[in-house]
């Protein structure tokens, strides 16, 4: 797949092998118009926390029916992290996930789909990327959109006040730890997932909403360590927008993705900059 527009112009041929050669011909000056033309009419779409289970099939359902409908419109999804309540690893046989992944299969043959792992779906791999041609990425990554740098993150890197969580976060995120669950039969992850699942929520539930929440300077340090004003990320459920003031005295915005538990939630940046939008159920 072409890291940028302009590759994706000129690495196409058959039909568009004419249009390739009118831009090739271009002069430079003439490029940079017709490239800054294709950026203005791009609109890229941002979704996290879906958590897909077969439990809330009502989830899956409507995310099906987004990509067939609003996301059809885009010039990229991004998805970033927790797509699915849990997952086993790339040969889980839910029949469930299944058919999501077949519909991002289907999905991506037209419009360009980036996953970030999230905190359930840590286990996803090459498998599933080949699967549903979506592209993995890093945590965290900066793309450019409009013309502006973004860093964009799943977000529980920086909940850094939830010391537990982050101890956690460690072990799982170890390539050797994971590479040992893999090993495991299917019904003795399918076990360890859901125990899994149980510790997470009593522990939460004894955590204030602070605690679980991003800490700011955690926030400012990587905005400054990866040179941009902008953080789009998801994990903690509570979709605003936050301004924020860095150490130099610049501005700065942390913007932040729902959940899917009760409706749906959709981050969409077009040349009119970024928005927030709730798809109801």
């Amino acid at each position: 797949r072409a890291a940028t527009l302009e590759a994706a112009i000129t690495w196409h041929g058959g039909e568009a092998e004419a249009s390739k050669r009118a831009f090739a011909a271009l002069s430079a000056s003439q490029r940079q118009s017709v490239m800054r033309f294709l950026h203005s009419s791009m609109s890229t779409f941002f979704i996290s926390d879906l958590h897909i289970h077969e439990s809330v099939p009502e989830i899956a359902a409507q995310f099906l029916q987004f990509l067939h409908d609003e996301a059809a419109q885009a010039d990229a999804l991004y998805i970033l992290g927790d797509l699915f309540e849990a997952w086993i690893g790339d040969d889980d046989p839910n029949e469930h996930f299944r058919a999501v992944q077949d519909a991002l299969a289907q999905y991506s043959q037209s419009v360009p789909c980036y996953f970030m792992h999230g905190n359930r779906d840590f286990l996803i791999g090459d498998a599933f990327a080949k699967r549903t041609g979506c592209t993995l990425l890093r945590d965290p990554v900066v793309h450019q959109f409009h013309g502006e740098n973004v860093l964009l993150s799943h977000g529980d890197l920086y909940c850094t006040d939830d010391e537990e969580y982050q101890a956690v976060r460690r072990t799982v995120r170890d390539p050797a730890w994971q590479a040992q669950v893999l090993s495991l039969p299917v019904p003795a992850r399918m076990q360890l997932a859901g125990n899994a699942r149980n510790e997470s929520a009593a522990s939460n539930a004894q955590k204030t909403e602070e605690i679980m929440d991003v800490n700011e300077d955690a926030i400012i340090a990587t905005l400054e360590a990866h040179a941009v004003h902008t953080l789009l990320h998801g994990h903690t459920h509570r979709p605003a927008q936050h301004d924020i003031t860095l150490s130099d005295g610049s501005h700065a915005r942390r913007l932040v993705l729902g959940d899917w538990y009760s409706q749906g939630s959709v981050g969409i940046w077009d040349e009119h900059g970024y928005q927030l939008k709730t798809l109801p159920r």
